[in-house]
């Protein structure tokens, strides 16, 4: 693929240039007290929603801004730059609604999109459970067709945002037969009867994130809320994640940027030995080996948005699967060294809640994990290079 695929165009960075703004004056100030408290970031929400920025990714004839993936890989990297909490506003929002876009019928889509365009609702993802994480396919979750509606029953697991979005895209066995492909997809609303979630995990980072169980019991919800056919579940949530795990990689990339920028005007202000600690080659070379890092993750997280692009207007982009794992496993790669390193370049500092690195550094540790582990990742990039 050539470079001009993917190389940011001019409204690319006057988008940068704005998230970063927003995101400096109203997140970030607020990022220590969201990973303190645990609690919803709702003014970086509402800050995102005014700014038309919490789901740019929704198209425009569904009262969204029609953005490309790049912008959105930009937006979601730019908010964890400030606060990797508030980036899984937009980065759920897409991780929810992406089936819709890719199965359901246009009914569906008139339905549940122009909300959550306009702000007015949030949409979570809800495949995996307490015994089917990377074996999804091992799922419990029952949808019985009852007439012109389907009974769901059972517990989705590791749900990020759940209890805070109105809307639900649930994966439930339809034919227990059939294996991954008596698998289905539903719209499950908040308010449905039946509907109650679990208390909030206790995390080891993005703690203003909410992550419950979904719990569903007797979920009566009309047939016309199922998302494509019947059988196509397991298919959408593949091709979901295909999308959706380079927001993963933005996430993971802008957290290591925080750190980096963090670091650096950390060692050019810090003295010892009588000199600034910039001046230390053994510590200079420890930033290049950091930027390095990022900037390959970077490169590689744009190429795939490129290709997600491609994918979702319809051209063939048959290595898609493999750009969306090996960014999203390198982004997180080398965030996780990034943030590792600047909190040593911080000493003591660094380890301690007067700095952000610690919160960068703990926040890093999941996007390792969740959207596939990184072992899942290179499962699946072997497969795709064996084919």
């Amino acid at each position: 693929m050539s470079f001009p695929l993917y190389a940011p165009a001019e409204e690319h960075e006057m988008l940068r240039e704005t998230v970063r703004a927003l995101a400096e004056e109203k997140i970030a100030p607020h990022a220590a007290e969201v990973d303190e408290t645990g609690e919803f970031p709702w003014d970086a929400c509402k800050a995102l929603v005014a700014a038309d920025l919490h789901a740019v990714h929704v198209p425009e004839e569904y009262d969204g801004a029609g953005a490309d993936a790049l912008a959105a890989v930009i937006v979601i990297e730019e908010v964890a730059r400030a606060c990797a909490s508030s980036s899984l506003i937009p980065a759920v929002n897409k991780l929810g609604t992406v089936p819709l876009l890719l199965s359901a019928a246009e009914d569906l889509k008139r339905r549940y999109l122009p909300p959550v365009a306009r702000g007015e609702a949030m949409f979570s993802y809800a495949l995996s459970e307490a015994e089917a994480g990377s074996d999804a396919a091992a799922m419990r979750t029952r949808a019985v067709r009852d007439g012109d509606h389907y009974v769901l029953n059972g517990t989705k697991m590791w749900i990020t945002n759940a209890g805070v979005s109105e809307y639900y895209t649930v994966m439930a066995v339809t034919d227990p037969a059939a294996g991954p492909r008596g698998i289905s997809a539903f719209v499950v609303e908040k308010s449905d009867e039946g509907v109650s979630f679990g208390p909030k995990e206790r995390k080891l980072g993005i703690k203003g994130s909410p992550t419950r169980q979904v719990i569903l019991e007797n979920v009566h919800i009309p047939a016309t809320r199922r998302i494509g056919e019947e059988g196509t579940g397991f298919k959408t949530a593949l091709a979901t994640l295909d999308h959706t795990r380079i927001t993963i990689a933005a996430q993971a990339l802008g957290i290591a940027q925080g750190a980096l920028d963090h670091a650096i005007h950390y060692v050019k202000e810090r003295k010892q030995f009588g000199r600034p600690l910039a001046d230390f080659q053994g510590l200079q070379f420890m930033l290049a080996d950091m930027a390095m890092k990022l900037e390959a993750a970077r490169q590689l997280t744009y190429a795939a948005a490129a290709k997600s692009d491609q994918a979702m207007h319809g051209t063939r982009s048959p290595d898609l699967t493999f750009f969306s794992s090996a960014a999203k496993c390198a982004a997180s790669d080398a965030a996780m060294e990034i943030t590792t390193d600047a909190v040593q370049l911080l000493g003591g500092y660094g380890y301690t809640r007067d700095y952000p690195l610690e919160r960068m550094m703990r926040d890093a540790k999941i996007t390792q994990i969740y959207e596939g582990t990184n072992q899942i990742q290179r499962m699946v990039m072997a497969r795709q290079l064996l084919k």
